[in-house]
């Protein structure tokens, strides 16, 4: 039997706007799942509140009600002191509360302006008023601090920091008076966040009431004024101080754990065997530049370094999703050809991308399809697939993975980011797959997630398969790999087994100098 844990909640005085924003026993529930479970939430005006939990605690279907994307069951949502029930987006925008999702919706060949009024463009006698909407676009920019992005410009042109600046200006557009943020800095470079939390202290300056979701502990503490948990589709804590709850509380509240970081523990003896992997001199203009590196089989070698430095598009590269300007890459000692992702496979190397969603899912598709995506010739013959036997497969590695909910003939865009990523790295356990590289492998995923995602990874290890893994959390580098090497600017500045190094050592290294601007020399 589960039992609910009772609500922890913070005294009333804690934040002292008027209440813009209440949620009372809020309920939502899909077909076998329910997603929220009486959830209560408080946001005044004028403050960051943090909303944590697991994925699949219930906080995305927390945001679609919110946006007008879904409609509660039962329960109560206030807005402004009244009763509310959007039945869409629209509806929503126009009551003043705007979302910023992880994955930007933005249209990259229009300009500025065109997005920050798309679907309200001011007109007059049935044409858009295109100054009109450019210099209002300009004191909207001017407000978030950056008048120095043209109305004009083409947003592809724009890095993931405009871009976001971007979204921002679309909220002020609709006069939105409640912005929700769903992990905002994950797409930024380190230097970027800082920008960012400006832009926000400038918005709750103004009344504006922000919820900020992120699973980064240290941005809350910075950022936040209060924080709600979410665990299970209930609410575990309310209105918490973001900066004086310490970080073992929040996380038992979203896990029943106290620590943030789970690894499983190295194995004490060396257990790697024969080289695997052999990267020697490779290159691409503008990205990386001279590269050698090896992975062994059983090995778990990490790669640390800023967004910018290399690290993504050498993983890509290896994978031959890019094609290198100079250098070879090795398989047990076969050169591979360049540029091809087919060779690569066929070699036994798998790969898990930064952006699942657009890179690694057909978000359509059953569950037990994107398993067997890499392996779909096994199930094939005389022109049929035999779908018992792909979802019998795929019962079997969502098993394994403790995937949830366990229904695999499930879209794959109803999971959890957790769950999608589970599937990614699922689909390489049915193949011959000797060497995995995995970028970014837990962004966006919770805490709870994460140390099951990090046994996964020592298991695959612990089978002789060997471990390529790009991270910008230098915790996850140093607690979760072998061997580390540490990137800045396109070129590898060092080299240690992982304990050698510490998150200062490396933060050092990785932060030095500027982020690449140009070609490596």
């Amino acid at each position: 039997m589960v039992t609910k844990a009772p609500l922890v909640e913070a005294p009333a005085d804690t934040v002292v706007g008027e209440v813009v924003l209440r949620l009372t026993d809020v309920v939502k529930t899909f077909p076998g799942v329910r997603a929220l479970d009486g959830v209560q939430l408080e946001v005044r005006a004028g403050e960051v509140h943090c909303l944590l939990g697991q994925n699949g605690a219930g906080k995305s279907t927390l945001i679609k009600v919110l946006s007008g994307v879904h409609r509660p069951d039962s329960g109560e949502v206030q807005w402004r002191g009244e009763p509310a029930d959007f039945a869409n987006p629209q509806a929503a925008m126009r009551a003043g509360i705007a979302t910023i999702y992880q994955e930007l919706d933005l249209v990259e060949d229009l300009s500025v302006a065109e997005n920050a009024f798309l679907g309200h463009e001011p007109r007059r006698l049935g044409f858009v008023r295109r100054g009109h909407m450019a210099r209002r676009t300009r004191e909207i920019l001017g407000r978030l601090g950056h008048p120095e992005i043209p109305p004009g410009r083409m947003v592809r042109a724009l890095p993931a920091a405009g871009k976001q600046v971007v979204s921002m200006a679309r909220a002020l557009s609709h006069e939105a008076r409640l912005i929700i943020m769903d992990e905002p800095s994950a797409v930024l470079a380190h230097d970027e966040v800082g920008n960012l939390f400006r832009i926000i202290r400038e918005l709750t300056a103004q009344g504006i009431a922000v919820i900020y979701i992120s699973h980064r502990m240290e941005e809350i503490r910075e950022i936040g004024d209060r924080v709600t948990v979410l665990k299970d589709g209930r609410t575990t804590a309310a209105n918490l101080p973001a900066r004086e709850t310490p970080t073992r509380d929040l996380v038992a509240r979203m896990t029943g754990r106290t620590i943030e970081y789970v690894f499983p523990d190295r194995p004490a003896d060396d257990p790697a065997g024969a080289e695997l992997l052999q990267v020697e001199g490779l290159t691409r203009h503008g990205e990386f530049a001279d590269v050698s590196l090896s992975v062994r089989a059983g090995e778990i070698v990490g790669i640390a370094g800023l967004v910018g430095s290399g690290r993504s598009e050498l993983l890509e590269t290896i994978y031959g999703a890019r094609r290198p300007q100079a250098g070879t890459v090795r398989m047990a000692g076969r050169a591979l050809r360049p540029g091809s992702v087919g060779a690569a496979v066929k070699a036994g190397m798998g790969m898990a991308p930064e952006e699942r969603k657009s890179q690694a899912l057909l978000l359509g598709e059953p569950i037990y399809r994107n398993v067997t995506l890499a392996t779909f010739g096994r199930y094939a013959r005389l022109g049929f697939t035999d779908a018992g036997r792909e979802r019998a497969e795929a019962d079997r590695i969502g098993d394994s993975l403790e995937l949830r909910p366990r229904d695999v003939r499930r879209p794959v865009r109803t999971l959890s980011g957790g769950n999608q990523q589970k599937v990614v790295v699922g689909r390489w356990l049915l193949g011959d797959t000797r060497l995995l590289l995995l970028d970014e492998p837990t962004r966006g995923v919770d805490v709870g997630a994460r140390a099951e995602l990090y046994q996964v990874i020592r298991s695959l290890a612990a089978q002789g398969v060997g471990v390529l893994l790009v991270s910008s959390e230098v915790p996850e580098v140093l607690g979760l790999a072998d061997r580390v090497l540490v990137m800045r600017e396109g070129r590898v500045v060092r080299e240690a087994p992982a304990g050698e190094l510490d998150e200062n050592t490396v933060l050092d290294l990785v932060m030095a100098g500027s982020l690449m601007e140009g070609a490596p020399a």
